[in-house]
C-alpha cells in the first residue's frame, strides 16, 4: 500500500498529476525562508505556491525633550538696513534664477566679472551664468538698466527663483 502523504492527488486535478506532498514541500520551503513565492515546472505541470505578507503597523513611540535642553542656535539674521533711504535705494527689478545650480559671476576664474554694481547694461546682455548639470546657462538682462546690486557670490549655489541681480532704470 502506498503512503497516503505522497500519493494524495488534489480533487480538482482532472489528470491526477499534482502531488500534494510536493505542494506541502514547497509550502514548507516558504515557511523556512524569507521567500514569498516559489514556482516549479515539470514538463507541462507548473506549480506556484505564494503567500501574502501582512505588515503590522509599528507601535508609535513618543520621546519627550528634556526640559533643561538649550534652544538651538538661531541662524544668522539677514541684515536689513534700518535707514529708509537705503531701503528705497534697493528698489528695482530682481533678475531671478530660472533653475537650481551654481552661479558664476565671471566667464572663467581669470576673467573679469560679466558686470559689476553701477554698470549700465543692455537688454540681452549676460549678467552671469548658472551652471546646472554641467551646462553653462547665461542669465541675461531682461531690459536696459543699471546694475544696483549683485545678490550672489561667485561659485555660490542658487535655488530656483532666487534673486541674482538687482536692476534699476
Amino acid at each position: 500500500m502506498a503512503d497516503s502523504k505522497t500519493d494524495k492527488k488534489l480533487p480538482n486535478d482532472p489528470a491526477g498529476e499534482i502531488d500534494t506532498a510536493l505542494v506541502r514541500q514547497l509550502a514548507d520551503i516558504l515557511n523556512d525562508t524569507e521567500l514569498t513565492e516559489i514556482e516549479v515546472e515539470r514538463g507541462d505541470l507548473k506549480i506556484r505556491v505564494a503567500r501574502e505578507l501582512t505588515v503590522a503597523a509599528a507601535p508609535v513611540q513618543y520621546a519627550a525633550a528634556p526640559v533643561h535642553a538649550a534652544p538651538a542656535p538661531a541662524a544668522a539674521p539677514v541684515s536689513m538696513p534700518s535707514d529708509p533711504a537705503t531701503i528705497v535705494a534697493r528698489k528695482g527689478e530682481e533678475v531671478k534664477s530660472p533653475m537650481v545650480g551654481t552661479a558664476y559671476l565671471k566667464p572663467s576664474p581669470e576673467a573679469p566679472p560679466f558686470v559689476q554694481a553701477g554698470d549700465k547694461v543692455k537688454k540681452g546682455q549676460t549678467l552671469l551664468i548658472v551652471e546646472a548639470m554641467k551646462t553653462m546657462n547665461p542669465i541675461s538682462a531682461p531690459r536696459d538698466g543699471v546694475v544696483v546690486d549683485i545678490m550672489v557670490g561667485d561659485a555660490q549655489p542658487v535655488e530656483f527663483g532666487e534673486a541674482l541681480v538687482l536692476l534699476e532704470e
